[in-house]
């Protein structure tokens, strides 16, 4: 719920761009846009994958400098010409992109004070780094020692140490480009409350994001772009703003359920993991896996929930070819058979399929196109005696690129420059392209709008109904409800329970974590 006291209905602007427009080539991203934002407030800013806001936050912030755009971004009452982002952020816009920008080998305290460490006689202040970086962790929910390597984070915690860099700086307007992606219920809502205490101390903030239940119990005023156009602003005081309406919006059209409807036709076991167990990869005595045991059915879709750090990616990981961590214990059965997967060629092989929760960095070569990205696993089916035949290879990717909806100009697009649902089509394309029979899809819909969202349900209906069997690890527990035809639970690298799909419900699922809690 708002606070109407601390409203920032009746305050000037802190920003206003006028008349923005951006292209890129013969692509128009920005076609006269204009954005109020108005002091203390949290403004939202929606819209499908594609319809402009990362590059309106570009254009904001300099990374698109002054001269590459048209039109006029005035900030504090005055007209500003930001040359590149540290003009921006001298007058305190500090943007968090969607894409970590983290230096794996160095430290929490190094990635936070990188450009701006606390010195004395011109030397780094160790002492007065480690105190204030523990300080930033503290208000973003982080426990980890400041001299822990950003490489031994996951995901999440690593975007919550971009919240915490940002917050080391003299912050007039945060921007922040999709914050809640990579976290699970619990971290989400943590995240949102700090947002409602910056805006109690005055901080403005601008947020991107594709959860609209998120968007709509901390934004102010919500503002819409469809096709690089403004559509409109939606102000939350004037009374409840409905989510269907922010979605009509949104995609120009009505989505009669965000979950597509499927009739399970679920048949034999076709996988099975038996008391499966997994050590740290640097920390050999650090149980993350403890004896879980899992079957799925041939046309069954199963979830598999839990809070950050629960151990969801790191089993699914070393399910998958051993991908991660050390001494490695248990049994894989494939149709009633004992798999080899003790490698990632060999688990592929024997028709396992992994899609990585970081389709950017693990999932995707960005720099590549489309054909190449789709082909890349399975390469010997697009190979004649050991060369790869081009035109077959073309024409995999132009199949894939029909079947999936991929919206690109053809098959030879850049993946970087993809929009975050049709990145996330072309990394489903890879792994069916290997023919699996089980898949399991790591946090498949990550960053991207509701509309993506939907195809990628429609997706996982067609690959139940083909008869593979279906696993979805997921932070959002609705997406899982509204999908899965069972869900388990997973705490503390065990799984805590299993609910029936028509049985769940996101209380169910919390009361089974929280009475393992409790023991």
């Amino acid at each position: 719920m708002l606070d109407p006291v601390l409203s920032a209905a009746e305050k000037p602007p802190i920003l206003e761009m006028r008349g923005i427009s951006k292209s890129f080539g013969a692509v128009k991203a920005l076609s006269d846009v204009s954005f109020t934002v108005r002091e203390g407030e949290i403004h939202a800013l929606v819209g499908e994958n594609g319809a402009g806001k990362s590059t309106l936050m570009k254009v904001l912030s300099g990374v698109y400098p002054h001269g590459s755009y048209e039109g006029s971004i005035l900030f504090g009452g005055e007209e500003r010409h930001f040359r590149d982002i540290n003009d921006s952020e001298k007058l305190g816009i500090i943007i968090i992109h969607q894409e970590l920008a983290l230096i794996p080998l160095m430290s929490i305290a190094e990635n936070i004070f990188l450009a701006n460490a606390p010195s004395k006689f011109g030397v780094i202040d160790r002492d007065e780094r480690y105190i204030r970086t523990k300080e930033l962790l503290a208000k973003v929910g982080l426990t980890e020692a400041p001299e822990t390597l950003i490489t031994n984070l996951g995901v999440g915690k690593q975007q919550l140490v971009e919240i915490a860099k940002a917050l080391s700086k003299d912050v007039r307007l945060l921007i922040l480009d999709e914050p809640t992606a990579s976290l699970n219920e619990t971290d989400s809502a943590a995240l949102l409350e700090l947002l409602k205490e910056f805006r109690r101390r005055g901080i403005t903030s601008i947020m991107i994001s594709h959860k609209l239940n998120e968007i709509t119990e901390v934004a102010d005023r919500i503002t819409v772009l469809r096709d690089g156009r403004t559509v409109g602003t939606l102000d939350c005081h004037e009374g409840a703003v409905d989510e269907d309406e922010i979605v009509r919006r949104m995609v120009d059209r009505d989505l009669e359920s965000r979950y597509p409807a499927r009739t399970p036709k679920i048949g034999e076991v076709i996988f099975e993991v038996e008391n499966w167990s997994v050590n740290h990869p640097l920390h050999a005595n650090r149980k993350i896996v403890k004896n879980v045991s899992m079957k799925v059915r041939a046309g069954e879709v199963v979830g598999i929930s839990g809070l950050m750090g629960a151990g969801r990616t790191e089993f699914a990981m070393s399910v998958f070819g051993r991908a991660y961590g050390r001494d490695i214990t248990g049994t894989v059965k494939i149709h009633g058979k004992e798999a080899d997967t003790s490698n990632v060629h060999r688990a592929i092989k024997a028709g396992l399929a992994y899609v990585t929760e970081d389709r950017k960095q693990l999932g995707l070569i960005l720099a590549e196109d489309i054909r190449k990205n789709v082909s890349l696993a399975h390469l010997g089916g697009v190979s004649s005696s050991g060369v790869i035949d081009d035109i077959r290879e073309m024409k995999v990717a132009q199949e894939f690129r029909t079947r999936m909806r991929i919206r690109s100009h053809n098959v030879y697009q850049e993946t970087g420059k993809l929009s975050g649902g049709n990145q996330q089509k072309v990394v489903l394309s890879k792994w069916l392209f290997t023919g699996p029979d089980i898949l399991i899809l790591d946090e498949p819909t990550r960053g991207i709008d509701v509309g993506a969202k939907y195809e990628i349900y429609s997706i996982i209906n067609e690959l139940a109904n083909a008869g593979k069997a279906v696993v979805v690890i997921s932070s959002e527990m609705p997406e899982l409800i509204g999908t899965c035809d069972r869900i388990m639970v997973m705490h503390e690298g065990e799984f805590v329970g299993e609910v029936a799909g028509e049985e769940a419900t996101q209380e169910n699922i919390m009361r089974a974590i929280m009475r393992r809690k409790g023991r």
